[in-house]
């Protein structure tokens, strides 16, 4: 993702541990890319005061310690939170990620070993369920005629009443189609032996990606100590207990934004998006620029892409269903036009032959 958007920003990493503050004039946007470990205080405080000033932060963040690897390794993998600390900090903003993974009907595939012939190994194209194929149906800049953005292990999020006025958008969810399994999640191979029964999908959609924009109130509101002020007034800085108007973004999935490697050897990665299961690309590279920009100029290049585009999802569970109907509707309807035409190109020539 970063080498991407060398061609259109400015980018660097920053260590928060070798900073006092985030400043907005110098950091037009953070982006906090799959943490693994626990936020500090002192860490989340200089975020809190950075999203304050007018900073906007594009959070993607895994909620589950989940991936096809780590499950590929063993066959069986029991997920866990990751317990980023963050839930403090959210529940001001007005979202809570749930510690779930979400599973989904629409979803993109990945390939299992059915058999052997000789020495090769013999693979097959499985639906995984916990790959969510999203498509968009927001009309929002962000993603309006976008087609479908791949998650991995996302987790459903709430949102929440807050302090001050925060608008919510939701950017990305799963299909009517979905359903929760809760933590400790238990993830195995098991689940594809069998044929989904869609009365178990039965959840609805779940929100993978929310847009926050308002007057945010700071997450340490009546929580800084004297001492601390007095210190940040030394360096000329002001402590602020609610945000001028500001944006930002939390998707339950760290890897919308990840690159997967091609070769490590030659240390080569495949474009963003791009399934390398299914040698498909999913809109995971348009959706995260589309992001970034309108976080930093919401007026800016990406209103270009607002035209009326429709797109349509099939409805795989359906069209199973209603397999065989439309089969013998397309074998039988040609049959009966074809008929009904030789009778009445019969019954013409008849009629016009008997008149002579």
């Amino acid at each position: 993702m970063e080498r991407g958007l060398q061609q259109f920003y400015d980018t660097d990493r920053i260590s928060l541990d070798s900073v006092v503050q985030l400043n907005p004039a110098q950091c037009a946007l953070l982006v906090v890319a799959k943490p693994r470990t626990a936020f500090s205080e002192k860490d989340k405080f200089k975020i809190d005061q950075y999203a304050m000033n007018g900073g906007r932060v594009l959070w993607l963040l895994d909620q589950m310690n989940a991936s096809l690897d780590s499950l590929s390794l063993g066959g069986k993998f029991i997920s866990t939170p990751y317990n980023l600390k963050l839930e403090d900090m959210f529940f001001k903003y007005g979202v809570r990620i749930n510690s779930d993974v979400v599973l989904d009907l629409q979803c993109t595939k990945i390939p299992l070993q059915i058999g052997q012939v000789g020495n090769q190994p013999q693979y097959e194209l499985f639906d995984w369920y916990y790959h969510i194929a999203a498509q968009p149906e927001s009309k929002h800049p962000i993603v309006k005629n976008l087609d479908r953005v791949e998650l991995s292990f996302a987790s459903s999020m709430d949102t929440l009443r807050t302090k001050t006025p925060i608008k919510k958008t939701i950017l990305l969810r799963s299909s009517q189609r979905s359903r929760m399994q809760f933590n400790p999640v238990d993830l195995n191979f098991e689940i594809l032996k069998y044929d989904p029964d869609p009365a178990k999908f039965d959840k609805g959609p779940q929100n993978l990606a929310v847009l926050l924009e308002g007057t945010f109130p700071s997450a340490f509101e009546n929580r800084v100590s004297e001492e601390l002020l007095s210190g940040m007034k030394q360096l000329g800085m002001e402590f602020k207990a609610s945000s001028v108007p500001s944006r930002m973004i939390v998707v339950s999935d760290g890897d919308v934004a990840a690159n997967f490697v091609r070769d490590a050897s030659k240390k080569q990665t495949l474009p963003l998006g791009f399934n390398r299961f299914e040698n498909a690309t999913y809109a995971n590279k348009d959706f995260i620029i589309n992001a970034i920009e309108y976080l930093i100029e919401p007026n800016g290049v990406i209103e270009a892409r607002s035209k009326e585009v429709k797109l349509r999802l099939l409805d795989t569970v359906r069209a199973k269903d209603e397999e065989n109907f439309w089969r013998g509707l397309n074998l039988a309807l040609p049959l009966l036009f074809l008929g009904a035409f030789g009778w009445l190109f019969n019954f013409l020539r008849k009629r016009r032959y008997a008149q002579n």
